[in-house]
């Protein structure tokens, strides 16, 4: 695929402009709405943050009204208040989405800057990658960089991270981080200067200076179109910002990927194609990487998700298990870093294949306001294939009883979690970072909560990121589909390609810390690790031998089931190690229970008939640690 066309930073915005103050006065409006009747996390953001969005609108509309054609500020001004407004709530769900000739852009630096830890302990900040045919003088993977502007590069970050926040001190630190390099114009409020003077230390260790203007591009597409009416678009739980960058990066830097996927995100190829030499096969290059990695503490599977950002999740769930079971099997490290989320169905999907445990999804719950309270009325009955009927009831009692939410029900269906179960027997080790968010926060808080495995951290925590969430073109056609459209909808086509997104159902944990909201706490890890400079210019080496650590240090089980029916009676053969008890059932009903010492046994099982379900559940020390299904 060939590269888009790029431009100057102070040419691209020659072109901006356009907005009526009419125009203008409608955003504020819709903006207005949506945070009142729509918007699940408010009084949580004013009572954590000590802000105040709904106010900010009111008193920018107000002023709007004393303006006209000839006297409305800049539209740049325009655009930097709603995106300043927005971001003060810390939700990088809940979004101003800037309109023509923004959306689709982003601009760049023409180089990725990554931190570390040295020997001592002190912040490091180097050059990791730069773009193809890019060349200053000593600069280069593994220079570091010490000014940004003339301010220390430390300083800089934090500076740009309060501009960009997340929902806690990591995740700004790593946005403030990734936002001083590359922007999605879509969401953030295009770059103050046309240029960025960088101070760094050459590859020779020479003091160096250079002068880099920003430049503008087109991004690649996204994975689906949020605003249509289908179940993809009502499961999405996906930080924008990230899913923007993560496609900006591949088409940056992973061009091999962009040619593989034919220019499309996320897209599922007819015959695996490998990436780099080491890596394994795979239908969704820009999904997955999987390969084997050598440690300290062995050889075990690496397998990296980049995105849950799919049409199918099924189709991603079948193709984490057929990766996972082509690496090897005592012990597999699952790396989510810098992963935005996605379809919730997909990262709640795959959390079956890694347990014998029961999968209970995430509940969500709706704030509760009449025009929630209309939406749900007209899909309670799932007349446009998304059904809103279970949190129909309770937000229509809140009038009366004075529920703040709605009962609390889970998006992902329980058997679709649950459908294949446990397909990975080995030890798990989970890799988070602060950019971790929505479905993977939801799908690292399912790992912790099922008590997985364990999970090791680059930060501190991970982004906290705990929603569904919605855009208003969603919400728009939910009150119009299916037909006739509801003539009172309050809702209005928004001008020049603008949108609005919002989290519209929060999330809330389940197991020990049931009914927790995900939102602004996150999910902290077990250990943590800093990473190290070879970490960033050597595959991330130390960081893969600490989670080869934390697998060596866990118990490797194996359940290993073989069948042969004869007539109606199947003999079952159990190969386990790691187990000391063996529970056999068909369609679910109870059929035998050994206690096992190692050896292999066989056992006879008679009346059955092809096509019953056989499952074997493996004990140790009476707890349930391996289950395998099979089909007669």
């Amino acid at each position: 695929m060939k590269a888009a066309a790029v431009v100057p930073l102070s040419q691209f915005l020659d072109s901006a402009g356009t907005l009526t103050l009419d125009q203008r006065k409608l955003l504020v409006d819709q903006s207005l709405l949506l945070l009142e009747q729509n918007y699940v996390h408010l009084q949580l953001k004013v009572a954590m943050h000590a802000v105040n969005p709904l106010q900010r609108l009111r008193v920018m509309r107000a002023r709007m009204e004393r303006q006209t054609a000839e006297t409305m500020e800049a539209e740049w001004l325009f655009h930097r208040q709603m995106s300043s407004i927005f971001h003060s709530v810390r939700d990088l769900h809940t979004n101003y989405l800037l309109p023509a000739p923004f959306a689709g852009k982003i601009a760049f630096l023409p180089f990725m800057i990554e931190k570390c830890v040295d020997e001592a302990g002190g912040e490091q900040y180097l050059i990791t990658r730069t773009v193809t045919g890019y060349t200053a003088p000593q600069f280069g993977a593994g220079a570091e960089v010490t000014h940004w502007n003339g301010t220390p590069i430390a300083r800089a970050v934090a500076l740009n991270g309060a501009q960009f926040a997340g929902s806690n001190d990591a995740a700004n630190l790593a946005r403030g981080l990734e936002s001083l390099t590359l922007r999605p114009l879509v969401i953030q409020s295009p770059p103050d200067e046309d240029w960025v003077t960088l101070t760094y230390v050459g590859l020779d260790g020479s003091s160096q200076e250079l002068r880099e203007q920003w430049k503008v591009t087109t991004n690649l597409p996204p994975m689906t179109d949020l605003d249509a009416l289908t179940p993809a678009s009502a499961s999405m739980g996906l930080d924008l910002d990230s899913d923007e960058k993560s496609r900006a990066k591949k088409a940056l830097y992973v061009r091999e990927v962009v040619d593989l996927e034919r220019g499309q995100s996320s897209a599922e190829l007819k015959n695996p194609k490998a990436v780099g030499g080491d890596d394994l096969p795979t239908t969704m290059p820009g999904v997955f990487r999987a390969r084997e990695v050598v440690t300290a503490s062995g050889t075990f599977g690496h397998l990296r998700i980049f995105t849950f950002s799919v049409t199918d999740p099924i189709a991603f769930r079948d193709e984490f298990v057929r990766l996972a079971a082509a690496l090897p099997q005592n012990g597999l490290i699952v790396d989510v870093r810098d992963n935005g989320g996605g379809h919730i169905y997909a990262s709640e999907f795959t959390l079956q294949t890694l347990t014998p445990r029961h999968i209970s999804p995430e509940p969500v719950q709706f704030i509760s306001t009449p025009l929630n309270l209309r939406i749900c009325r007209r899909h309670k009955d799932n007349p446009a294939g998304i059904d809103l009927g279970p949190w129909f009831d309770s937000l229509d009692l809140a009038t009366e009883t004075g529920a703040a939410y709605s009962a609390a029900k889970p998006i992902t269906p329980e058997d679709g979690a649950n459908a294949i179960g446990q397909t990975y027997y080995g030890p798990v080790v989970l890799i988070t970072d602060a950019r971790v968010y929505s479905a993977t926060d939801i799908f690292t808080a399912g790992f912790a909560d099922h008590q997985i495995g364990r999970i090791l951290g680059v930060d501190e925590n991970t982004g906290a990121g705990g929603a569904n969430v919605w855009t208003h073109g969603l919400l728009a056609t939910l009150l119009n589909e299916p037909p006739p459209p509801d003539e009172t909808s309050p809702y209005v086509a928004l001008p020049n390609g603008a949108n609005l997104r919002v989290a519209i159902r929060r999330t809330l944990r389940v197991g020990d810390l049931a009914g927790t909201p995900v939102e602004d706490l996150g999910v902290r890890p077990d250990s943590t690790h800093q990473m190290t400079r070879r970490d960033l210019l050597e595959g991330n080496v130390d960081l893969l031998d600490a989670a080869g650590a934390l697998l060596a240090a866990m118990p490797n089980r194996r359940l290993d089931v073989t069948t042969k029916l004869t007539g109606t009676t199947l003999t079952v053969e159990l190969g386990v190690d790691g187990l000391d008890r063996v529970d056999l059932y068909l369609d679910d009903r109870p059929i035998s229970s050994e206690d096992l010492a190692g050896d292999p046994i066989s056992i006879d099982i008679v009346d059955v008939t092809p096509g019953q379900l056989l499952r074997a559940d493996g004990y140790s020390a009476s707890t349930l640690t391996a289950s395998r299904r099979s089909v007669v």
